[in-house]
């Protein structure tokens, strides 16, 4: 060996590594994708995380599982696109920069909607970045030229040009009908943005008079707010209870409005008293009801929150300043009947995070029903798109079915302004509920339609809100691509070909995608759904910022490197959609998990060493393919074991069966060829007999081959280390890398499944020596005698064929194979590998008697063992009380525990 030899430093470093491939990658084009090339297209548009974002532990396991399957079909030769972008957020950009404005002691109103506007692309240019560049930092292998912001002119083109689309098709209209409103963020949100948290509450009981002064009935309510909107009470038109009130008037308390008594089907009469308050401006159920009874609809609240007019003595009180002023003035003039404790469920924003509020309002909604009757055509006659798991499908149909329309309008300024213009001149320069409007692809067009209806000194005022951020992002697997315009970039890579997200976002985003794409493209955007589930803390619970419980990922990229993050992640799965759980210490910002990968890249790393120090300088095309008959035993084990690996590996991946794939790679490189192969062949890499050379060679043949073909098979789970690797290894130009080079494909010629049979029995053997070895302190380098007894002519063939490899890696002197048993050896120890015993005669090896000494007393601790599992488990006491899993946990233990004592009598009775 010289000097010159090409090798790796001694110690992986993975921050330099990963930062140097990172930006080789991206200086050199590597992930840039080209619709002209060949190969069947393969397209992941990535899930666009908010531009307000910060990486959390949720995006590095969706960004890992992402980059593997994007690098698996890269590596398969097809033409990948994997396109990144990041989503403008409305909600949370406005919250930010309005905290900005706030903290000069103004509001966006004092500064204009333009200047609003400049202060929020200005944090943008500033700040927006954090998130691609942590991503960058995961490995993603994304075109990042392709890189897509949805307020990008193209696409802010595309949501024009789908929103005017369904205007014209008559799916959007203007209507005022009831929304969930946000009083923090003072906007309209939609039932997906909506989270129901249990809270602990109150049911209040107060009655409402007859206005005839003949009685009165007794409604209850966890708003009691709510009561000053009230017009009308309701019963079930069956209630015998209440058959006599129905065209009955009662007297609102505190307001003095006079309201009906009517019959509904709605109401439940085992439920309370039977008799229900409707205030239809401020409660879906009570909506309908005052629809179907013509009740009039009376609005008490402000869009903050506080109340309006309408609420009398209580007007400009906020909601629950209210509340209690009004329950205490309804104790106060006899009304109120009791006060219960009662926990229910309360809708929260999931943005501004306080309750919502039910509020008529006048918004912009698609109608629903159009879309997802496409939608659900392609589901149930096409399976499109296939859900892995498939569970997800009937979550995913169920939800089509039940939605509603769509409230598409916020009460925001940053985001999509929705292209609408009001001809205010005739409503008194106002927009009013009954301005007539323009819907146009800008001003010019839309003034252009105003002044043809209404007269050239019309005047125009665009509308002020701005459409869901869900609605851009509906549009996000192909405004990407180009559309509405048939690019290039369209025509090649739509229908996407996966899109990997977590499932609580099907109900946010991904039917959103599936209807738009449906309506719009004639096609579902992408062939499989990959739903994966969620990562969750140490002890099992889910990560949340309210439970303050987060595992920073880039402190473990710090801590392990971006490779032993990504794997963990993706190892961890076991089985796709399942949860996965992080050890970590939060004492020391220590993950058990995490430093086990960190410890498998190095494990890695210096087989790679210790390979390439082996090889003479050569390369694995300098040194070629061995011919089939030169190959050893060991050879042909690893050579079958690699292929076997590689047809699990492709089938594990094509199915998203990621987690299994990766737990598979681990224990063939750890297992079969760091601690095994490579041990098995360092006397031939170490021979200087020239009749040894040509073992040598093949040897060194052997190790590059799959060496090489490791590195192609872990690339898409930890891509750093391993082009590392591979540009050492192959002593690559700078041209070439490991990124773009073909994944290993199976030769079924190679695959030898009783070869493997053989071998593993071999390895067992191996083992057990070596286990006996320790448990009888036989130093370790000493040689020993070794009796294999099988009455198996199989095993003992296997055994023979084996001869050399239980020799030199259990450092056994003599080996004696048999068919027979022989009792009559004593000062032995004994262990079994299946049906074969394995037996080391230890005179003059150890001290017999302190061995025996120690033998006993492990007898002595496992019969107490026994004798506490058997008394907890004949006590009924025990058996009948305790956790089933607790009671077969012990008889578990016992069954061990037993094993363990016939063991260790027979070992005794040798040492006799």
């Amino acid at each position: 060996m010289t000097t010159d030899i090409p090798n790796l430093p001694s110690q992986y470093d993975p921050h330099n590594t990963e930062n140097k491939w990172q930006q080789t990658w991206f200086e050199r084009s590597v992930f840039r994708a080209d619709p002209q090339k060949k190969g069947d297209p393969f397209c992941i548009v990535i899930p666009p995380p908010n531009v307000t974002g910060k990486l959390h532990m949720g995006h590095a396991f969706n960004t890992s599982l992402i980059d593997t399957v994007v690098r698996y079909h890269r590596m398969k030769g097809e033409n990948v696109l994997c396109l990144p972008g990041t989503d403008h957020a409305s909600i949370a950009v406005q919250t930010l920069v309005e905290k900005q404005i706030k903290a000069e002691g103004k509001t966006r109103y004092d500064l204009g909607r333009e200047k609003f506007l400049e202060k929020a692309w200005e944090w943008k240019a500033e700040s927006g970045g954090a998130i691609v560049n942590q991503l960058k930092r995961l490995g993603l292998s994304a075109d990042w030229t392709r890189e897509r912001f949805t307020l990008d002119e193209n696409l802010c083109e595309a949501v024009k040009k789908a929103f005017i689309t369904l205007y014209e098709e008559g799916l959007i209209y203007r209507g005022n009908y009831l929304v969930n409103w946000c009083p923090e963020s003072q906007s309209a949100v939609s039932d997906l943005e909506v989270e129901n948290k249990e809270v602990d509450g109150h049911l209040w009981h107060f009655r409402y008079p007859l206005t005839d002064g003949s009685g009165y009935v007794e409604v209850a309510t966890t708003r009691p707010e709510t009561m000053l909107g009230d017009t009308g009470v309701a019963v079930n038109p069956n209630d015998e209870r209440y058959k006599n009130l129905i065209g009955k008037t009662l007297t609102l308390p505190i307001i003095g409005r006079e309201i009906p008594v009517f019959a509904d089907e709605h109401v439940d009469p085992e439920f309370g008293t039977g008799c229900v308050k409707v205030t239809p401006a401020h409660d879906p159920n009570d909506f309908e009801m005052g629809k179907r009874h013509n009740l009039e609809f009376i609005n008490i609240m402000n869009r903050d929150g506080t109340l309006n007019e309408n609420a009398g003595m209580f007007a400009g009180q906020d909601r629950f300043e209210a509340r209690k002023n009004l329950v205490a003035k309804l104790k106060e003039d006899g009304v109120l009947v009791k006060t219960e404790d009662y926990r229910h469920s309360v809708p929260h924003s999931d943005r501004g995070k306080v309750p919502v509020e039910p509020l008529l309002s006048t918004q912009w909604f698609v109608k629903i029903d159009p879309l997802a009757e496409k939608t659900l055509a392609f589901l149930d006659e096409e399976n499109q798109p296939n859900y892995v798991p498939e569970r997800w499908r009937k979550v995913y149909r169920d939800w089509l079915v039940k939605l509603n329309d769509w409230c598409i309008s916020r009460q925001l300024w940053w985001g999509h302004q929705i292209p609408a213009w009001y001809v205010v001149s005739e409503t008194n320069g106002e927009i009013q509920d009954h301005t007539p409007f323009i819907v146009a692809h800008d001003e010019i067009e839309a003034k252009q339609k105003a002044i043809a209806t209404y007269g050239a000194g019309c005047q125009l005022e665009q509308d002020p809100d701005v459409l869901d951020t869900w609605f851009s992002s509906g549009l996000w697997p192909f405004s990407t691509l180009g559309w509405p315009d048939n690019s290039e970039d369209f025509q090649k890579y739509f229908p996407n070909s996966v899109l990997v997200t977590g499932f609580d976002i099907i109900f946010f985003w991904v039917a959103r995608m599936t209807m738009m794409s449906s309506h719009f493209t004639g096609k579902i955007p992408f062939k499989d759904v990959y739903i994966h589930g969620l990562v969750r803390d140490e002890n099992g619970k889910k990560m949340s910022k309210s439970a303050d419980n987060g595992i920073d990922p880039l402190l473990m990229c710090d801590r392990y490197g971006t490779d032993a993050l990504r794997y963990t992640l993706i190892r961890e799965v076991a089985g796709a959609g399942q949860d996965i759980s992080l050890q970590y210490d939060r004492k020391t910002d220590e993950s058990q998990s995490v430093e086990a990968s960190r410890n498998f890249a190095n494990k890695l790393w210096n087989a790679a060493r210790f390979v390439m120090m082996n090889l003479d300088g050569k390369t694995p095309t300098d040194l070629g393919r061995p011919k089939m008959q030169d190959l050893e035993l060991g050879d042909r084990w690893i050579l079958s074991r690699l292929h076997q690996v590689i047809a699990d590996t492709h089938k594990n991946l094509e199915g998203y069966g990621l987690g299994e794939a990766a737990k598979a790679l681990y224990e063939f490189i750890w297992g079969d060829f760091c601690d095994w192969y490579i041990e098995l062949v360092k006397p031939r890499l170490y021979a200087k007999e020239a009749q040894d050379q040509a073992s040598r060679t093949v040897a060194q043949q052997i190790l590059a081959w799959v060496l090489e073909d490791i590195l192609k098979l872990l690339h898409p789970f930890m891509p750093h280390i391993t082009e590392e690797i591979w540009q050492t290894l192959t002593q690559a130009d700078g041209q070439t890398f490991l990124a773009t080079q073909l994944f290993p494909a199976e030769n079924d010629q190679l695959v030898d499944p009783s070869l493997e049979d053989e071998f593993a029995l071999l390895i067992e053997a191996i083992r057990t020596i070596r286990n006996l070895r320790a448990e009888a302190g036989i130093k370790p380098g000493a040689t020993v005698t070794v009796i294999l007894q099988s009455e198996t002519e199989t095993e003992l063939n296997t055994l023979a064929k084996g001869e050399a490899y239980i020799l030199k890696l259990a450092k056994v002197e003599t080996l004696k194979l048999t068919n027979t048993v022989d009792n009559s050896l004593k000062q032995a120890i004994a262990g079994v590998v299946g049906t074969i015993q394995v037996l080391i005669p230890l005179e003059g090896l150890v001290d017999i008697p302190a061995l025996r000494s120690k033998l006993e007393k492990n007898l002595v601790k496992v019969n107490k063992e026994i004798q506490s599992l058997s008394g907890r488990l004949n006590n009924p006491g025990f058996v009948n009380k305790a956790p089933a899993e607790v009671i077969e946990g012990a008889r578990s233990a016992l069954t061990e525990a037993e094993a363990q004592q016939s063991i260790l009598t027979e070992r005794l009775q040798r040492l006799q």
